[in-house]
């Protein structure tokens, strides 16, 4: 079989949403910055196609390095970049993760969206067009699941068109921002997961009291504390929360991009068949993929940055690790320090490089 004709037999995820360059520190240990494909968009795509899915992020990207770095290193993790654009009036966001320890010993991560060098703002999120959105309708078809975090009206586009072609539409959002989009966005979707840290102003939205025909799951994660949900599946009754306690990591370095590892992992498990084989999902399967979601959550904190892990462990060693977590087994993860590109971190930031110039010309 030749690899196209195998890609073809592969289930499709198509995404919109915020991929972004990771830039991670790790004021522990010192190392140099490592530059990592990254967002919640980015994260999830690229860790399906590493469970073998054919995954197409949709994004509006800047013609720059950053941009160059986020190409290579998810063409490297086998995602089709085809749809990401890379034009001057685009952007390229940057996250900057730094890993640091509490007195106690513990290890925690924070985000910003600062330049570390300057303090300056590093380059945000831009939403595609709504023309973009349209152009891309005429020629997305054949996949199963339509996955976005951020809402615009091209990306709502997006989702209602996926939703006329039969696909599971899937809303994982950081924010609410403008609360008209946010609530056509909720009642699009078949699957909403959200964190419960993140979302505390969504009570304020009153949106939980509304009728949604086409929501059959919800997900709340709890941190350290699991996770909740509620379905419509099987013939269940959508106000009944059930809560499932969170799968131990074998060794914690680095929780960023846990959320996304079991998101994945739950759409691996139960949304291959896209809609129609997501309805017939009953309350077994459904606790069993939340619980390997779980499981990868898990496995991918013992290994630094959102998606470490990848680069790390093989898919059968992958494999067998889940395995083993998932029946209570104590493992064991051995970490080596991975090469980060030897860039310079302020090559990154349009305003340390304006300082630079303005530096250079001051000295001539």
């Amino acid at each position: 079989m030749t690899r196209t004709s195998a890609r073809h037999l592969r289930p499709t995820v198509v995404g919109a949403g915020l991929v972004a360059l990771d830039v991670v520190l790790n004021d522990i240990e010192d190392d140099e910055p490592k530059y990592l494909a990254g967002g919640t968009c980015g994260n999830v795509l690229t860790v399906l196609s590493f469970l073998g899915w054919n995954a197409r992020p949709i994004a509006r990207l800047r013609d720059d390095l950053p941009a160059e770095w986020i190409h290579e290193d998810l063409q490297c993790c086998g995602v089709d970049t085809s749809l990401l654009t890379a034009t001057r009036d685009g952007s390229t966001p940057i996250i900057i993760e730094r890993i640091r320890e509490r007195s106690d010993g513990q290890r925690y991560h924070s985000y910003s969206l600062r330049c570390p060098c300057c303090g300056s703002y590093l380059p945000g999120y831009k939403s595609i067009r709504g023309k973009d959105a349209y152009s891309l309708t005429q020629e997305l078809h054949g996949y199963q699941v339509f996955f976005f975090d951020r809402v615009s009206r091209g990306t709502l586009n997006l989702a209602t068109h996926s939703l006329e072609r039969g696909a599971l539409v899937v809303f994982e959002p950081s924010g609410v921002g403008d609360p008209r989009l946010f609530r056509e966005a909720w009642n699009l979707a078949h699957v909403v997961k959200y964190s419960n840290d993140r979302l505390r102003d969504m009570a304020d939205l009153n949106i939980k009291s509304s009728v949604r025909n086409s929501l059959f799951l919800e997900i709340e994660t709890l941190g350290a504390s699991g996770l909740r949900y509620r379905s419509r599946l099987d013939g269940a009754s959508h106000t009944r929360w059930n809560t499932l306690d969170a799968v131990p990591s074998p060794s914690f370095r680095d929780a960023a991009g846990s959320g996304d590892w079991c998101t994945a992992g739950v759409l691996n498990k139960l949304a291959r068949g896209g809609l129609a084989g997501f309805r017939k999902v009953n309350s077994t399967r459904l606790k069993d993929a939340l619980r390997y979601g779980q499981a990868l959550s898990a496995w991918n904190c013992s290994y630094e940055s959102a998606r470490g892990g990848m680069y790390e462990a093989s898919r059968p060693q992958f494999d067998r690790q889940i395995r083993a977590l998932l029946s209570g087994k104590t493992i064991r993860i051995a970490v080596e320090k991975a090469d980060p590109l030897a860039e310079h971190l302020p090559k990154l930031c349009p305003n340390c490089d304006e300082l630079q110039r303005k530096t250079r010309s001051h000295a001539s």
